[in-house]
Parts: structure tokens; sequence; C-alpha cells
């Protein structure tokens, strides 16, 4: 009885209505913590800001404590229940005095979407899925910065010491050079001593800017194919599972039938 009643409250909590209203409850809270930004909105609708904010945060606790009392342990077994039961423990801490910085945190409630909107939770878990090509990627990306430094600072670092003076130095402007971020000026500020320092800057670019992007983007795109086919193959399974149930029951009720049939045909000739 207890089991069927827990999987009624999930059923429930789980179901589209109550997600959207929760979906509906984190964008309007982070609308009103965007307002509490304001000294003016504060200074006349600061109350009814703060009240409103409260309710909602019971709602999320509320929400919280339900799924906790019909999960049970298993709650803590996913990752995104874990996420969320951090993020509405923080809206709980004290936010007085010392801990009064505490209050910024609120708005970490916004990234609540992520877990209740499926299309954000399916693309972050691409990006976690596409961690361990990508280490390989920064590897690759890193060795490429310390190569390039070590030939700009060996180069330009006399001539241009605030840009490539130290292989810190020239690491960093070669991050913002990845950037696009003022790129041209340096280039050619560089060239009026060094004309040659054009193959050094596009080379650059092409590798670390470009080709390194869409490496990245190749990546992450190829693991959304492969979690998305991975869910279709469980949805096709799911349903493969289901209909060979009641495939099975099915026969069953056949069997049962034809038993029957066979006992009321015997029935009838011994009348």
């Amino acid at each position: 009885m207890a089991n069927k009643f827990n999987k009624t409250i999930i059923s429930f909590v789980e179901s589209n209505f109550v997600q959207q209203f929760i979906i509906g409850l984190i964008v309007v809270n982070s609308i009103i913590i965007g307002f509490e930004t304001s000294p003016d909105i504060v200074s006349s609708y600061g109350g009814m800001l703060q009240l409103i904010d409260r309710l909602i945060l019971a709602v999320f606790v509320i929400e919280m404590l339900i799924k906790i009392y019909a999960y049970r342990l298993s709650y803590f077994m996913n990752g995104w229940n874990i996420f969320d039961f951090i993020i509405v423990s923080i809206a709980l801490l004290p936010t007085y005095g010392s801990l009064s910085i505490l209050r910024a945190f609120r708005i970490f409630r916004a990234l609540r979407l992520i877990k209740n909107v499926p299309k954000l939770r399916f693309i972050v878990e691409a990006l976690f899925h596409s961690l361990p090509s990508l280490s390989w990627i920064f590897v690759l990306l890193s060795l490429v910065f310390y190569v390039f430094a070590v030939v700009g600072t060996k180069a330009f670092g006399t001539d241009f010491p605030i840009w490539f003076g130290t292989l810190g130095a020239s690491m960093f402007t070669l991050f913002q050079i990845m950037t696009l971020e003022g790129w041209a000026e340096i280039s050619r500020t560089v060239q009026h001593t060094h004309p040659f320092a054009a193959i050094y800057f596009i080379s650059f670019i092409l590798i670390a800017s470009y080709t390194t992007l869409n490496i990245f983007i190749a990546i992450v795109v190829n693991t959304m194919s492969e979690i998305q086919h991975h869910d279709n193959a469980e949805q096709i399974q799911a349903i493969e599972s289901i209909i060979t149930d009641e495939r099975s029951e099915l026969i069953n009720d056949i069997k049962i039938l034809k038993e029957y049939i066979v006992r009321l045909e015997k029935k009838i000739e011994r009348t």
C-alpha cells in the first residue's frame, strides 16, 4: 500500500502540470531577484518582493521534501536531485550580518531551469559527457599556446616587452588574440619591426581559434547525437518490452479462453 502511495506521489510531482508550475515559479523568482538589485524598486516594493520570494522558496522546499519522502534514499542517487537539493539548501542559509553576501546566491535558483527543462538538461548532459574528449582539446590547445608563446617571447620580447616580454605575458597576449580582441592592432604594431610576424599571428589564429573551436563544436555535437541515439534505443527497448509483456498476457488470456470454451463444450455435451 505504501509503495502504491509513493508511486502516486511521484506521478503527481513529476507530472507536466507540476513541472510547468515549478518552471513558472523559477522564472518569476529570478525576475524578483533581479528587481532587488534596483534600490528604487526595493524602496517601493521591497516588502512585497520579499514575501513573494519566501512563498516561492516555501514551494521549492515542499517539492523537495515530497520527493525525498517518495524516493527515500534513491533521491540522492540522481545527480540532478543532488543539484536541486544544494540550490534549495543554499537559499535556506541565514542572510544577515556577515552572511548577507549569501543573498546573492539566491540567483542560483534560476539554474533549476536546467533540470526542469528537458532540452536544457540534454545540452548540459552532453557537455558533461564531452568532458573526457574536451580535456584532450585543452591539452592540444595548451601545447599550441606554449609553442607559440616561446616563439613569440624569443622573437618579439625585446621590442615589445608588454605583450611578449615574458612567457606568461606572451601566453596572455595569445589568449587575447585567440578571442580575436584587438589582434589586428597587435599584429600591425609588431609588423612594423618584424615584417614576417603576420605569418605568426595568422597561423596561431587559424590553429587556436578556428580549428580548435570547430573540433570543440564537433565533439559536443557528436556527443549529443550519441546521447540521443542511446535515449532512442532505450525508448525502443522499453516499447518492445511493453509489447512483449502485452503479447504474453494476450496469449495467456487466449489460452484461458480456449480452456473455458473446452470446458463449456464438455458441459453442453453432458447436458
